[in-house]
This record gives structure tokens, C-alpha cells and sequence, in this order.
């Protein structure tokens, strides 16, 4: 079994320009309607999917209000990370910091809205 999320949106462009210049990310496909991405070493994708949109049956139409929905990528190098996001003026909403379960990380925003934690998860 493998899980696609998915985001209805009207933000392709800028969800494309975000996940691809800030995170680093493929496109596995696009059109004009949907857009497929794949994290760097093509472990996982994520789609975006316009909303109303007449080839999408009804259930795929509303799209996500930007609330409530987050994501995690798990990184081996927090640290570098933060510092490179941080360079390219990207907004942190969260700081880099140390939870006392172990894990290391900061967290940003897709242009949907969607919170993006990224860490470095403590070995257990």
C-alpha cells in the first residue's frame, strides 16, 4: 500500500514554486489541473489538485480551507536545513529547538497553508 496526500487548491503555481525551490522537490507529473510531486530522494509524493474542476467528481471539488492539515519530513540534518530555509528568507513559524522527547526540529507553511514540520527524530 502507498498513501498520496492531496491538497485541492488554487495555489498551483505557487505550491509548485514553494515545494520546488524551497524543499527541493520533483515533479513526478503535472497538467493543467493536478500537479504530482515527489520529495528529493522520490520517497514519498504529494499532489495539489485545482478545485470545481469538471474531469474531478464531486467529492475532489472543495478545496482545502488552510487550516488543520500539517505534514512532517523527517531530515538527517536539521540544523543545515534550518539555516539554508533561513537564508532564502523563508518564513519560520516555528524556531529550531529541542523537545525533551528528543527530537530536533522547526516547522514553515506551504502557500495553502498547510504547517510543514521538518525533524530530526531522536533514536530511540
Amino acid at each position: 500500500m502507498k498513501l498520496n496526500a492531496g491538497v485541492i487548491t488554487e495555489k498551483l503555481a505557487e505550491t509548485k514554486k514553494f515545494y520546488t525551490e524551497v524543499l527541493g522537490f520533483g515533479i513526478t507529473f503535472e497538467n493543467e489541473f493536478y500537479l504530482l510531486l515527489h520529495t528529493p530522494n522520490k520517497s514519498a509524493e504529494i499532489s495539489f489538485l485545482l478545485p470545481n474542476h469538471p474531469t474531478q467528481q464531486l467529492l475532489f471539488h472543495q478545496p482545502f480551507k488552510g487550516q488543520g492539515m500539517y505534514l512532517t519530513i523527517e531530515v538527517e540534518d536539521v540544523d543545515t536545513l534550518y539555516q539554508q530555509l533561513k537564508a532564502k528568507s523563508v518564513a519560520i513559524k516555528i524556531e529550531l529547538r529541542d523537545e525533551p522527547w528528543g527530537d530536533r526540529h522547526f516547522a514553515i507553511q506551504d502557500p495553502n497553508g498547510v504547517g510543514i514540520d521538518i525533524v530530526k527524530y531522536s533514536p530511540q
